[in-house]
């Protein structure tokens, strides 16, 4: 298992190893964290086909793989970032091919109406915290507070991967909810993190 930066130094690993790769983290995707995203929503919504996910904030390596997720999954994804910071164009067009229904757009409130779950994440990700203090400015519109979950509906959770910046891109009052189910998400990395060994060791 390999928990790299550079997405190309994990295909580099899988050409030439010998057993299976298993992507950690990479700057451009979190594939781990999408399958325990996935398991979380199963859990709390009872099913996946026709569950709709809004994401809010940076359209970065989650975003991507629960982008790649949704479309095999029968999700629904709604993506609000700041212009100029949307999803890499080729995931979101490799999931419209494969059926997948995503949508982009650059206002949060139109992109939680309704949904079952809101998920965001940090604004400044990994090997991009020279850009922390424009980030802060360009994303501060982009936060998961009470009046934003308010315009999602009662029905819809909050979720994040986690450590969160408290005050940044969620609000104390949303990350301490009932509503939130951010912890759930935590404890699901361990579980599904067993289930990727047990299948591939099988």
């Amino acid at each position: 298992m390999a928990r790299v930066h550079s997405h190309q130094t994990a295909i580099e690993l899988a050409e030439h190893a010998t057993v299976p790769v298993i992507n950690g983290l990479t700057d451009f995707e979190h594939p781990c964290q999408a399958l325990a995203d996935y398991l979380t929503l199963l859990e709390c919504k009872g099913r996946l086909a026709n569950v709709t996910l809004a994401w809010v904030g940076d359209g970065n390596n989650v975003a991507h793989s629960l982008i790649y997720g949704a479309a095999r999954l029968g999700v629904r994804m709604r993506i609000a970032t700041p212009p100029g910071y949307e999803p890499d164009r080729s995931v979101v067009a490799d999931a419209k091919r494969e059926g997948g229904d995503v949508t982009l757009t650059h206002d949060p409130a139109e992109a939680v109406v309704g949904a079952d779950a809101v998920y965001t994440d940090v604004w400044t990700s990994m090997g991009m915290e020279h850009e922390a203090e424009t980030r802060q400015e360009v994303f501060r519109a982009y936060q998961v507070n009470s009046q934003l979950m308010r315009a999602a509906g009662p029905q819809a959770l909050f979720m994040h991967c986690q450590p969160a910046r408290r005050g940044q891109e969620v609000t104390d009052d949303v990350m301490d909810s009932p509503r939130s189910i951010a912890y759930h998400q935590s404890e699901n990395c361990l579980h599904m993190q067993k289930a990727i060994f047990l299948a591939l060791l099988s």
